[in-house]
Parts: C-alpha cells; structure tokens; sequence
C-alpha cells in the first residue's frame, strides 16, 4: 500500500514568509527607473528586428540605450557614495 503524501511547497506556495521584505521592496524601487530604460530599449530592439534599419531607428536605438548606461551609472553612484535612495 503506498501513501498519499501532499507536496509541501505546493500547500504553503503563498505563506507569508515567502513575501519579499522591506529591504528587498526597496531595492527594487530604486532599480525602477534602470528596469524600465531596459525595457525601452527592448522595445525598440524589438521593433528593429523585422525591418532595415533607418536612421531614425538608429536613433532610437542609440537613445535607448543611452539611457540604459545614464541608469545604470546613477545607480552604481548611489550605491558608492552610500546614498539610500
């Protein structure tokens, strides 16, 4: 005879001791602004796949990913001088 047993990461999947904390909250809120430059230049990257690339494009490219580096620097400056947010 075999036992029935019950996965225990499926029953507790949402217990409150899996939520993220506050630290992890901010962390992300911070991130933000690079999360969403990354997202812009995947959207046009997206966009550039399918058709030859013009000038405009390239543009557009460049500038997204501009500000990709521009985010991501004034993060890792916040990160050196120790600055919270």
């Amino acid at each position: 005879m075999e036992h029935i047993v019950t996965v225990q990461d499926a029953v507790t999947a949402f217990a409150s001791f899996m939520e993220p904390t506050d630290a992890e909250l901010d962390a992300i809120e911070r991130e933000a602004p690079l999360i969403k430059a990354e997202l812009e230049l995947l959207d046009v990257q997206i966009a550039l796949l399918d058709r030859p690339a013009s000038p405009l494009g390239e543009r557009r490219l460049r500038r997204a990913a501009n500000k990709v580096l521009a985010e991501r620097a004034t993060l890792a400056n916040r990160a050196t001088s120790g600055e919270a947010a």
